[in-house]
């Protein structure tokens, strides 16, 4: 959710400004003649339900009331139109520069929902001048609504070429998609790639939610094991470049050893971290107690927190990523204690 309408902001007031004046101008009466539409119907169902209850006695209708009045389906309705109506007096009170702001931040609302309550609304209004207001409001949202959806639509067609380029080295010529790679030296060529695209600023939002939403598609297909795993490998190699960026391994002059061996397991292959853990744990060859190894992943993690936005899909990529490493540690240890 959060990726798309990340998205969204970033790309909306440019695509606005991109829409030519007569495509507006028909997209705005195809959205008028939508809008008369749904008030036609809403007023007929309005009439219909009038007519229908006018037939109902005074005593049965009390009863109905009542018991609308007592369920909680009733409440969270009511409290669904009070937060509908606040977001139509917004958007009826901003300038066209405020407009496109909210319309953005709040892309997902324009539902069905939203749509049935601002046609209710207009039918409501006394004078023509009310109504033609509401219409022209209803087609400016429509149009920043779908140029915002196009925009998307383009990004994920972008991230989706990212994400072909980097899977070249392992994919190209392969009738069947298998892991590890039959050629040992993809996997090199697929770091290579991820390092350059991220120093060239590809790997955004858009590129980390394409290849989250492949990947559990993947895993949901469950005959699909080696695009699974190539997809996961993309986001272990994608944590490990942007963790590798910073390094707490010296303090002054100093070595700390525990963030020295955190980083080189930071960086290494998932496929060497045991043989890693048997040569830097004190529990096999090495100088680092499993409480300090435990502490700097600890703070690396909270590190993470502070420097990534919350609930991006960066933040949870790199910090899976870590814990990944902390549950491999606990595993190893558990088999040197026992």
């Amino acid at each position: 959710m959060r990726a798309f309408t990340a998205m969204a902001a970033v790309s909306s007031v440019q695509c606005l400004s991109s829409c030519s004046s007569h495509h507006h101008h028909q997209q705005r009466k195809q959205s008028e003649s939508r809008w008369r539409l749904s008030s036609r119907v809403l007023v007929s169902s309005s009439l219909w339900k009038i007519s229908l209850l006018s037939g109902v006695d005074l005593k049965r209708r009390r009863h109905l009331i009542c018991t609308a009045v007592k369920g909680g389906a009733a409440e969270g309705a009511f409290k669904k139109t009070v937060e509908l109506d606040r977001m139509i007096d917004a958007l009826k009170d901003a300038n066209p520069r405020e407009l496109e702001k909210l319309v953005v931040e709040n892309i997902l609302a324009f539902d069905e929902v939203f749509w049935i309550r601002l046609a209710a609304r207009s039918d409501t209004c006394i004078s023509d001048d009310d109504k033609k207001d509401y219409e022209e409001l209803a087609a400016t949202v429509m149009t920043i609504v779908d140029c915002v959806v196009n925009k998307t639509r383009e990004k994920i067609e972008s991230s989706t070429d990212v994400l072909k380029g980097i899977l070249r080295p392992v994919v190209e010529g392969v009738e069947e998609i298998s892991w590890p790679p039959r050629d040992p030296d993809g996997i090199n060529q697929m770091e290579k790639e991820i390092i350059q695209r991220e120093k060239e600023g590809q790997l955004d939002e858009g590129f980390l939610s394409e290849v989250s939403a492949q990947l559990r598609q993947a895993k949901e297909d469950k005959d699909k094991p080696g695009l699974a795993a190539m997809l996961q490998k993309v986001l272990q190699l994608y944590a490990a470049t942007i963790l590798s960026k910073r390094s707490y391994a010296k303090k002054g002059n100093e070595v700390v050893k525990a963030e020295q061996f955190l980083e080189t397991l930071i960086k290494a292959p998932e496929e060497q971290w045991n043989k890693l853990f048997l040569e830097g744990l004190t529990l096999g060859k090495g100088e680092v107690t499993p409480d300090e190894l435990s502490a700097v992943i600890k703070k690396r993690v909270e590190r993470t927190l502070i420097r990534t936005e919350g609930g991006s899909y960066q933040q949870r990529i790199l910090i899976e990523y870590l814990k990944g490493i902390e549950s491999r540690a606990n595993e190893i240890m558990k088999l040197l204690q026992g």
